[in-house]
Parts: structure tokens; C-alpha cells; sequence
């Protein structure tokens, strides 16, 4: 068996190379920022919802290179003696300034930027990336199934497909921020609070000899708890059965929860359960319908056939982001020795400089400032602030995830309805402001003095 990855490892081969490159020339302590982002939305997707932070500044504060690492990386033939020396020693001094766990956020905007040493700076690329894209990605779908369902449950059935154990149980801790119902990951649950959530499946009902003694048999265990599944053959018969054993477990002062639909055509066949089990005076009993549901079929179930369901298990399309199974994030170099730099690639150009995003309360609009510029009015409010400085985090990158959860529901609730669309949502308007578009016009036009002049390209102390 394969042992532990050490996480000073995950990172790319041309961080430790560049590093490398950087010592050697005797520039490896000079400051830098970069600034994490994301270029462009997913189509149909009208914002994101910032995740991951936490397990950037865990990593960041624990980064070291233990006696194995460094053995591991003498094994490349690549690196000379001195340079793992150097790794031994070496330590993240940097600061990090982010926006909250929780915040909703749009394309352009800095998710995070870290200041420090370049060489520290730039070996904790690949490992923020990974954590702000995949965490970022999984809590805005499971925001936008969350807003399919109108106000209905919305259960995270994703582990058996997601991509590892470890996205399973990031995908629950984004469930968790964006308030999700719950999962049916028991580690997940314990961890991170969330609801355990859990039915039977079809081989239950296979196992037994009659789908009713399958039926009984998991009510008496279950009780109050049992949610039958009733589509394992005949989907309407397994409905009158499910009555029937509820009828047989109220005679006896049990009420049982309800029943779960989980392949058919699951808009028709709720409308049945919900008729037969009303008729039959069951009208506590839910309704639960699972099977290859992402937040288009969920909208289609509510919005358009008004569905009598009460709450939803969502797999596959969840644990994969649905049409967006990844984000086009980025880590960019925008200033470095007290110099604003920029990338002007067609299709990929950067803004040079640190970075403040101020918004408008209002939601109408947010400005991408220089991080040395004072808020325009007061009716703006700036998203990055001080997660982590000299290495440790500040009192603000140690908040937990019940704050997260509290941070987005304030931001959902305020965040406009066109935007939350699930099909052609609303642009939300950044834009850049006058001194930024200034500086960047300055290191176009190749006036290196105007920009070294310019104390607000820096990063605030």
C-alpha cells in the first residue's frame, strides 16, 4: 500500500524548479503578490461562491519539507545539495489578504492574494489552486441545486461518484457553507455537521423473498425514520404496498416518514405518491425522488410540473459540478520588487498590481481597485481583507464554518434573483477602477517611472 502523501509535495515540479532558478539568482527573497481568480464563468453560471480558504492556510502554515520529502526529491537527479538545504529551512513568512469563506464573487475578482518572498509565493500555486477551484466549484453547484429546489431539501448523495474520498469530503464541508439539508456521507456528517441522510437501496428489497416483508422488516427497525423505497419493480404497487405497511406500523403508534422515488419519470409518479398517500390519510408521509438529478431536472420538477416533492438526493451531478466540473482559475504574478507586472497574452492579459474589490451594498455593481485606493463612497464595501500575516493567521482567517454558513446566507439573500438564474443569469458589472486603468495604461504605453511612482500598485502593510 502507498503510503501518505506529504503535503509539501503537492506542488508542481516547476515551483521547486523555479525556486531553485530564484535562489541561484539571488532573488528568491524579494516580495511578490499573486492573485488567485477566475477568468470567466461557466456557461449558464451567474456567480460563484468562494470555499477552500481554510485548507489554504492550514497548508500555508504547515508547509515544510520533512527529511523524506527531501529524499523523495533528491530521487529526481534534478536539484543540487544546497537547494535541499534550502527547502529544509525554509518556511511560509508570508500574508494572505482573501475574501471570506461564503462570499459570492464574479469573474476578475481576486479570490485571494498572497504577498511574500516569491519563492515561498509561488510554491503555494498549485496547492491554492486546488483547494479555491474544486471547493469554489462544488459550493456553487450545490448553491444552485439549492436554488432549484425553491425551499425544498436537497441531500448531497455524491460520494460513491465523486472523484476520491477527499473531494467527497470536501464536497460535504461545501454542502455544509452553503446550507445544504445533508449527506448521506457519514464522515461528512461527523465532521462537519451536516444531517446524516440515508434511505435503503434495491437490494434490500431484492434480499427479501416479497417486497413487503422487505418493507416491514426495515420499519420495524427504522420506525418514525423509515423511508421506503418503492420503485425497486412495479413503481405504483410498491406505492400501495408503502401504504400499506404504514398502516400497519400507525396501528401499532408508529408514522412512518415517507416514501423515495428514484428512476421513472419522477415528476408523474410524485403527483401518484402524493395523491395515494393523501387519500390513504398520510398526508405527513414525504416524498423523496432521487436518480440522475442535477438542478435543471430539479427546476424542471418544481417550476415547470409542479411536482409534489419535498426533497431531492443529488449524485453524480453534484459530486461533478454538473456542466462545469472545473473553473478557469488562475494564479498570477501582479507585482513584484515594489513593480506592478502584468500578462498581456491574447485572451489572458492580467491587471497589474494588488487588488481591492469594493461592492456596492445595493448589489449593482463592484469596482476592482489598486489595494492602496479608499473605499469610493460609503456606499461600497471592500471583500479582501487579512487572513493570514508574517506566516499565522489573523483573528479573520480563523473563522469557522458555521461563520461561513452565516456570511452566505446574508449574501443570498441579498444577492438579486436575476443573477441566481439557472439559464441566461444577469451580468454582474466589475470594473476596474480609474487608477488601475490608468496604471495599466502606463505600463502599456512603457513608462516604467510612472508606474514605480505609483505607491498604490502595492500591497497595503
Amino acid at each position: 500500500m502507498t503510503s501518505e502523501v506529504s503535503p509539501a509535495l503537492l506542488v508542481d515540479l516547476y515551483e521547486l524548479t523555479m525556486a531553485d532558478a530564484y535562489r541561484q539568482e539571488g532573488i528568491a527573497d524579494r516580495r511578490a503578490t499573486f492573485s488567485l481568480f477566475v477568468r470567466s464563468l461557466p456557461p449558464e453560471w451567474g456567480y460563484l461562491v468562494a470555499a477552500g480558504l481554510e485548507d489554504c492556510l492550514s497548508w500555508l502554515q504547515g508547509l515544510h519539507f520533512t527529511p523524506s520529502d527531501l529524499a523523495a526529491i533528491d530521487q529526481f537527479k534534478i536539484f543540487p545539495p544546497d537547494f535541499l538545504d534550502w527547502l529544509a529551512k525554509l518556511r511560509f513568512t508570508g500574508s494572505v489578504r482573501a475574501v471570506p469563506e461564503g462570499s459570492i464573487v464574479f469573474a476578475g475578482e481576486p479570490l485571494l492574494e498572497v504577498e511574500g518572498p516569491i519563492a515561498e509565493a509561488q510554491l503555494a500555486e498549485t496547492y491554492l489552486l486546488n483547494q479555491m477551484t474544486l471547493q469554489t466549484t462544488l459550493a456553487t453547484e450545490a448553491a444552485r441545486c439549492r436554488h432549484a429546489a425553491q425551499g425544498r431539501a436537497v441531500m448531497d448523495f455524491a460520494l460513491r461518484r465523486v472523484p476520491g474520498t477527499d473531494a467527497g469530503m470536501k464536497l460535504a464541508r461545501c454542502c455544509r457553507l452553503v446550507g445544504l439539508g445533508g449527506t448521506s456521507n457519514v464522515a461528512g456528517a461527523v465532521r462537519y455537521g451536516l444531517a446524516p441522510s440515508g434511505t435503503m437501496a434495491h437490494s434490500f428489497v431484492q434480499a427479501h423473498a416479497d417486497e413487503m416483508d422487505a418493507f416491514r422488516a426495515y420499519a420495524q427497525v427504522f420506525k418514525e425514520a423509515t423511508v421506503l423505497l418503492v420503485d425497486t419493480y412495479d413503481t405504483p404497487r410498491g406505492i400501495e404496498r408503502a401504504i400499506q405497511v404504514a398502516g400497519e406500523m400507525r396501528a401499532k403508534g408508529i408514522e412512518l416518514h415517507g416514501v423515495r422515488l428514484d428512476s421513472g419519470d419522477l415528476g408523474p409518479l410524485a403527483a401518484l405518491a402524493r395523491r395515494r398517500l393523501d387519500e390513504a390519510e398520510f398526508p405527513a408521509m414525504t416524498v423523496f425522488v432521487s436518480g440522475g438529478l442535477d438542478e435543471y431536472k430539479i427546476d424542471d420538477l418544481v417550476e415547470r410540473q409542479k411536482a409534489p416533492i419535498d426533497g431531492f438526493g443529488v449524485g453524480t451531478s453534484l459530486g461533478a459540478a454538473g456542466g462545469a466540473p472545473t473553473l478557469d482559475s488562475v494564479y498570477k504574478l501582479v507585482n513584484f520588487d515594489d513593480r506592478p507586472v502584468r500578462k498581456t497574452s491574447t485572451g489572458k492579459a492580467t491587471w497589474p498590481g494588488a487588488k481591492q474589490v469594493w461592492r456596492r451594498t445595493d448589489w449593482t455593481g463592484d469596482l476592482m481597485a489598486l489595494a492602496g485606493e479608499t473605499s469610493p463612497d460609503d456606499s461600497y464595501t471592500a471583500l479582501l481583507e487579512p487572513v493570514m500575516h508574517s506566516g499565522l493567521p489573523t483573528s479573520r482567517g480563523k473563522r469557522d464554518l458555521v461563520e461561513a454558513n452565516t456570511l452566505f446566507e446574508r449574501q443570498w439573500l441579498a444577492l438579486p434573483g436575476p443573477l441566481k438564474r439557472l439559464r441566461t443569469p444577469a451580468l454582474h458589472s466589475v470594473e476596474p477602477s480609474a487608477a488601475l486603468r490608468r496604471l495599466t495604461a502606463a505600463m502599456d504605453a512603457g513608462r516604467p517611472g510612472a508606474v514605480e511612482a505609483d505607491p498604490k500598485s502595492r500591497p497595503p502593510s
